[in-house]
């Protein structure tokens, strides 16, 4: 085998990391959509994938933490859909507040911020920029649980950006931005729920309460009204003309 042939055998063996990829067709947009929102408010398949947003839950607050400069000590994903981020610095001030701030604004920040992308044409980045998110946020994690649940969401998006047909990774970015946008404020309704049982006292909620005395269902409301403005904001855009795909 020649120099040449060795280079191009190399190159098949790993996934084509290039190209902005196919934009799907406004029709498969809405699929999507209504398989979204299906996975959302369907609750077996809630439960399952609820996991998918405490990922995005806890990741923004150990983001936050870190750009803050709080000591991040680690993040802990539990089986019942809980999790747990430990840092370390001032107990209070603009640090703490916009760490326990992020929690729950996270999926849909994200979800608005992948809608962008999608709106520019960008496919394939959506999908590896939440690749390198989970590896990043897999160095954090302290617990079995936290690992695996962290491998298996990477691995289901390595598998779609790198190996599966270009005609799928289109669908699958949509689908996850969707996801996303649409799951942001059923965690929030959950924790009033929780909080008006409760069963939730040392919510993030109440934490900020706690920090600021501002009533924690002002915080409640606070993150209902971003979210489901990040919603509608990244719904238009994903449902707005797009450019054509390179």
């Amino acid at each position: 085998m020649s120099a040449g042939q060795g280079i191009l055998a190399l190159q098949g063996a790993f996934p084509d990391l290039s190209g902005a990829g196919v934009l799907p067709t406004r029709p498969v947009v809405g699929i999507t959509a209504l398989v979204a929102a299906a996975a959302v408010l369907y609750r077996p398949v809630w439960v399952l994938l609820r996991h998918v947003v405490t990922i995005a839950h806890e990741g923004g607050h150990a983001a936050v933490a870190a750009v803050t400069g709080r000591r991040l000590h680690g993040v802990r994903l539990h089986s019942d859909t809980s999790g747990l981020t430990v840092s370390a610095g001032r107990p209070t001030g603009a640090g703490v507040v916009f760490t326990l701030l992020a929690g729950y604004l996270s999926p849909s920040v994200l979800g608005f911020a992948a809608a962008l992308a999608l709106a520019g044409g960008h496919v394939r980045p959506v999908l590896w920029v939440a690749i390198a998110l989970l590896a990043v946020l897999l160095l954090m994690i302290r617990n079995l649980f936290g690992v695996l649940s962290v491998v298996v969401t990477a691995g289901v998006l390595v598998a779609v950006a790198g190996w599966a047909p270009v005609a799928w990774q289109g669908p699958a970015a949509y689908l996850l931005t969707w996801f996303l946008l649409l799951a942001g404020p059923r965690p929030v309704v959950e924790l009033q729920t929780a909080r008006h049982r409760r069963l939730a006292p040392a919510s993030d909620a109440d934490q900020l309460a706690g920090l600021t005395r501002v009533p924690g269902l002002v915080w409640v409301a606070v993150f209902l009204v971003l979210t489901v403005a990040a919603l509608l904001a990244g719904a238009y855009l994903l449902i707005a003309p797009t450019p054509t795909s390179p």
